[in-house]
């Protein structure tokens, strides 16, 4: 999994400090057309081994929608389009073994697959595959959670402002 270039000339500046860095994530959910109705479809990452939706970094200037659409499909080859925003969240910093690190806000995306045929990417997945809800392969508890709320109709989910009173939308 290549270093985006703009992160290789950001980190000529400022070393292994803490970049803070904007994700997106595609819950994409088969419509029996595309995928089997309801499954989704999940790409074991060549970074790490898990299975994850797929998902990246936002280039400069991109728009989420647009980095997301492009995600999906250089990771699985399914092209999908954005219905609507799932969650956004701030994960905990992240440390990678060459000491860089990274804090990144997550725009999850719930999605609907308009064509495409799974296939490889060989930079990034090691696996892709539509799952059932009831079939999920084992995941980290902030990834099942993206697509958990993906997967309902509610509406977009943030961690609520402390001391607002709310327990965020669902």
């Amino acid at each position: 999994m290549a270093t985006p270039d703009f992160i290789l000339r950001l980190r000529k500046h400022v070393g292994h400090e803490k970049l803070f860095l904007t994700g997106v994530t595609g819950v994409v959910i088969g419509d029996g057309t595309v995928g089997d109705e309801g499954a989704v479809l999940l790409h074991r990452r060549a970074d790490d081994g898990a299975w994850s939706p797929p998902g990246g970094i936002l280039e400069p200037g991109e728009q989420p929608a647009e980095a997301l659409v492009r995600e999906v499909e250089e990771e699985t080859g399914i092209v999908a389009v954005p219905e609507r925003v799932a969650s956004v969240v701030t994960g905990d910093p992240f440390t990678y073994a060459n000491g860089d690190v990274v804090q990144i806000v997550d725009v999850a995306f719930r999605c609907r697959p308009v064509g495409g045929r799974i296939r490889l990417d060989e930079d990034e997945s090691l696996e892709v595959a539509w799952f059932p809800m009831d079939g999920l392969p084992p995941m980290a508890d902030r990834v099942l959670d993206r697509v958990l709320r993906a997967h309902e109709n509610g509406h977009a989910w943030f961690v609520p402002a402390k001391g607002s009173g709310q327990e965020g939308p669902t």
